[in-house]
């Protein structure tokens, strides 16, 4: 790391004296090849989120989020209405450009744009976007209009022994922090989480390599991937050690 000293001799952080507090993040639909991504809109969506999520008929991909499921069309839509009212956090519904229909949500939190952080959660992915490039894309677009909107700091938490988060964080191009243990309760259990973090000093190699992944000629006539985005990204962060 590259030290600075202040007049005393002393080592210090780097000054920002040319960087401006960005804004907070607007409502403005965000437009990909796979996805669109639309702020929640409970009259729109929910009926098509509900019916995407009930695809989990065991309801195992509510067990690391702090709520869920419902139980009911109703009680989500109640949820769903509360969230929509939020600016923090901010929650947009994840819509496939194939069919128009929504299949997930994700959100903007913990947004403090005095200090240029900003983190991404509240993700619930359908069984039909989990392990799809609208998945893929939907994570990038958010943390393309982040960075373009001039935080410094993206950040991802999740439990530490959600291990399928944590492979898809890394996969993304996030660089593991550590744990803080016992940070939280939830759902009567105890939580160790795991953080994560892209700064914007990593974002233009990420950014290549998101662009590499995302191009169509790395998809074959099936759709399958030719290049693997985990190679890419970690590539990428090699560049940028």
């Amino acid at each position: 790391m590259t030290q600075f000293f202040n007049n005393f001799g002393q080592p210090v952080g780097e000054s920002l004296a040319a960087w401006e507090e960005p804004a907070h993040p607007s409502r403005e639909p965000m437009h990909g090849r796979f996805c669109r991504l639309e702020p929640l809109a409970p009259e729109q969506h929910a009926e098509e989120l509900y019916a995407a999520h009930a695809q989990d008929q065991d309801g195992r991909s509510w067990t690391y989020l702090p709520y869920g499921p419902f139980g009911s069309l109703e009680r989500y839509q109640t949820w769903l209405q509360e969230m929509s009212q939020s600016d923090d956090p901010l929650f947009f519904t994840i819509i496939q450009q194939s069919d128009g229909r929504a299949v997930g949500v994700a959100s903007y939190l913990r947004i403090m744009p005095q200090s240029g952080t900003i983190e991404v959660g509240h993700l619930h992915f359908s069984e039909r976007l989990k392990r799809s490039p609208v998945a893929t894309e939907a994570m990038f677009l958010m943390m393309k209009r982040a960075f373009e909107l001039g935080y410094r700091r993206y950040e991802w938490k999740c439990d530490a022994l959600n291990a399928p988060s944590f492979a898809a964080a890394q996969r993304l191009g996030f660089r593991h922090e550590g744990t803080f243990r016992q940070a939280t309760v939830y759902k009567g259990r105890s939580r160790d989480t795991a953080w994560f973090s892209i700064i914007d000093a990593e974002w233009p190699a990420l950014l290549e390599a998101f662009s590499k992944w995302l191009a169509p000629d790395n998809f074959d006539e099936l759709g399958e991937q030719r290049a693997r985005l985990s190679v890419l990204t970690q590539d990428a962060l090699r560049l940028e050690s």
